[in-house]
C-alpha cells in the first residue's frame, strides 16, 4: 500500500485516535466508508432456512440482530453473526411476505410486516417463545413498502398499489388514510389516474418528510404536517416532485425503489432504465406540470448510476458506507453493483444470486451488508478479503450485455397499468419450470469472479403459455420485491 493509500484509509486519522485527538466514535464513522473497506468485501455468512425466496432483510437498531421474511410466509429472527435462527414464526399474511421491520426501542419484540395479501400486520415476541399477530391495517391491493419513523417505537407508514398511503401509531385502533396517490393532471374520478405505488420512505434529517414511487415516473415528496389525523380534509398535495428530464411523459418507466442519504438527497431506481440521484435543488416542484420549459431545462442533471439491471423484478436500492457514500444496487445478471455517490464509478462487483439480488441492507453502523434475491438465502458480506479486490475482467462485458437488453426492451411500449400487471404475472409462472432452471445445489465461492460470467449469462425467459394460474409455483421469475 502505497503512502497515499495508506493515508486515504485511515492511518493519519489512527494515529490521531490513539493520541486523543479524534474520538473513538467518530474514527470508526469515517473509517466505515473507506474504500480499502468496499473493495474487500467478502461473503462471509450465509443464512439459509426460509422455504422460498427472501424478499426482506432488515437490520435491529443495534445491528446484532437480523429479520427477514420470505415466500413461504415465514419470519426469521436471525442471530446472523453466529449463523444461528433464533425465532420463526408463521407471519399471518396469506401470501408472500415482501417487507418485515423491526421497530425501535421495543426490545426487538415488535416487528411489523406487510405483503402480498395486502395486511399489514404486528407480530409481538412474548416470553417462552411466543408469537402474537394481528393485522392492523390492510391495502386493497399488494403492499410493497413500510417506513419506519426515526427514533419511534408506535409510528410507521405503509404504501400499496392500490396507491393509498397510510400513517399507523401502534397506540391507536386504526390507522390514519392520508391519501391516494394521484398521477399529475389526470382525471382524479378515474381508476388509470391511481399511481401504483412500490416504495416509501422517510427522509433521515427531516422525518417530517417522507417521498413516494410507483408506476410512473415522478418522486413525489411530502410532508406529514399537510395532513389531518382525522382524514377528513385529506388530498394528495406533494410539496415537490422529482424525475429526469429526458424521463418526463415516459409512460414505459416507473420507480421501484427509493433512499434517502444522510445528506438527504433522494435516491430513485427506475425499471429498466438507471438510478438517479437527486438533491433538493433539483425539484420540479408541487405539480411539475405548472413548471415552466425554462425552469426544467437550468435543472441540474441527477448524478447516474449505471451497468445493472433492473427489469424481471422490483428491485430496492440503498446507499452504503457510514456517510452514504456510496450507491448499492442488485441486478437482473446475478450481481451486487457499489458505485462511489459522488462521480458514480463503480468499485465494486459481487456475484450475490444464480439468478436475481434485490433486497441490499446496510448495517446500522458497520461496512456490513445483507443482501438477498430467487436464492433461499441471506448473504452476509463483510470486509474481511485479506487483499483488495479489483473488478472482474468482464465487468465491462457485462455492464454492456445489460445495456444492451434494456434498449431492446425500451422499444416496447407499455402503460403503467400493464407493466404492474406483467410483474404480477410472473409470480405465477409453474414450479416445474422454476425447477429446470434452479435445480443446482447452492453455489460454491459465490464472489469467485473468475467464474468466467456464467452468473449472468442466463436469461429467464417465457412464452405466454407457461403461466399458471396457482400463485405457490416459484420461478426465477416469480419474486416481485420492494
Amino acid at each position: 500500500m502505497s503512502k497515499m493509500e495508506a493515508y486515504r484509509c485511515g492511518v493519519g486519522d489512527l494515529w490521531k485516535r490513539q493520541t486523543g485527538e479524534t474520538y473513538p466514535r467518530t474514527f470508526a464513522h469515517r473509517m466505515g466508508g473507506c474504500q480499502d473497506l468496499i473493495q474487500r468485501l467478502e461473503l462471509s455468512v450465509k443464512l439459509g432456512k426460509h422455504k422460498g425466496c427472501v424478499n426482506t432483510v432488515h437490520f435491529n437498531p443495534t445491528g446484532d440482530l437480523l429479520v427477514s421474511g420470505s415466500d413461504d410466509k415465514e419470519i426469521i429472527i436471525w442471530d446472523w453473526a453466529a449463523n444461528i435462527k433464533k425465532l420463526s414464526f408463521y407471519s399471518g399474511h396469506t401470501n408472500n411476505v415482501f417487507q418485515a421491520r423491526i421497530m425501535p426501542f421495543t426490545d426487538d419484540c415488535s416487528i411489523v410486516s406487510c405483503a402480498a395479501d395486502g395486511q399489514v400486520r404486528l407480530s409481538q415476541l412474548r416470553e417462552g417463545g411466543r408469537v402474537d399477530t394481528r393485522r392492523i391495517g390492510k391495502h386493497r391491493d399488494r403492499a410493497h413498502k413500510l417506513a419506519i419513523e426515526p427514533g419511534s417505537p408506535y409510528i410507521f407508514f405503509s404504501c400499496g398499489e392500490d396507491g393509498v398511503v397510510y400513517r399507523f401509531d401502534l397506540r391507536t385502533q386504526s390507522p390514519t388514510n392520508l391519501f391516494t396517490c394521484l398521477a399529475f393532471g389526470a382525471n382524479k374520478s378515474s381508476h388509470s389516474a391511481i399511481v401504483r405505488l412500490n416504495a416509501i420512505v422517510i427522509d433521515p434529517r427531516n422525518p417530517n418528510c417522507f417521498a413516494i414511487g410507483g408506476s410512473d415516473e415522478y418522486a413525489r415528496v411530502y410532508d406529514i404536517r399537510n395532513y389531518h389525523w382525522d382524514a377528513s380534509t385529506n388530498e394528495d398535495q406533494p410539496v415537490d416532485s422529482f424525475s429526469p428530464r429526458h424521463l418526463i411523459g415516459n409512460d414505459r418507466v416507473n420507480i421501484t425503489g427509493l433512499a434517502y442519504s444522510n445528506q438527504s438527497e433522494l435516491l430513485a431506481s427506475y425499471n429498466d432504465e438507471l438510478i438517479y440521484l437527486f438533491q433538493k435543488e433539483m425539484g420540479l416542484g408541487p405539480n411539475p406540470n405548472s413548471a415552466s420549459s425554462e425552469m426544467s431545462e437550468e435543472l441540474e442533471a441527477p448524478q447516474v448510476y449505471e451497468g445493472h439491471r433492473n427489469a424481471r423484478t422490483v428491485k430496492g436500492v440503498n446507499f452504503f458506507g457510514a456517510n452514504t457514500e456510496y450507491v448499492v444496487s442488485g441486478s437482473d445478471c446475478g450481481r451486487i453493483f457499489i458505485w462511489k455517490k459522488k462521480g458514480g464509478q463503480l468499485v465494486r462487483l459481487m456475484k450475490g444470486d444464480k439468478n436475481v439480488v434485490n433486497c441490499l441492507e446496510p448495517h446500522p453502523y458497520a461496512t456490513i451488508l445483507a443482501t438477498s434475491g430467487i436464492d433461499k438465502n441471506i448473504k452476509i458480506w463483510s470486509p474481511t478479503a485479506p487483499n483488495l479486490i479489483p473488478l472482474p475482467d468482464y465487468v465491462e462485458e457485462l455492464m454492456e450485455s445489460n445495456k444492451r437488453k434494456r434498449e431492446q426492451r425500451a422499444h416496447i411500449s407499455f402503460t403503467p397499468d400493464v407493466i404492474m400487471h406483467v410483474l404480477r404475472l410472473q409470480r405465477r409462472v409453474s414450479e416445474r419450470d422454476g425447477e429446470r432452471r434452479i435445480s443446482r445445489e447452492d453455489f460454491e465461492g459465490e464472489d469467485d469472479e473468475d467464474d468466467d460470467m456464467d452468473g449472468y449469462a442466463m436469461d429467464f425467459t417465457t412464452d405466454g403459455d407457461d403461466s399458471s394460474d396457482d400463485g405457490d409455483h416459484m420461478n426465477p421469475r416469480d419474486c416481485i420485491i420492494s
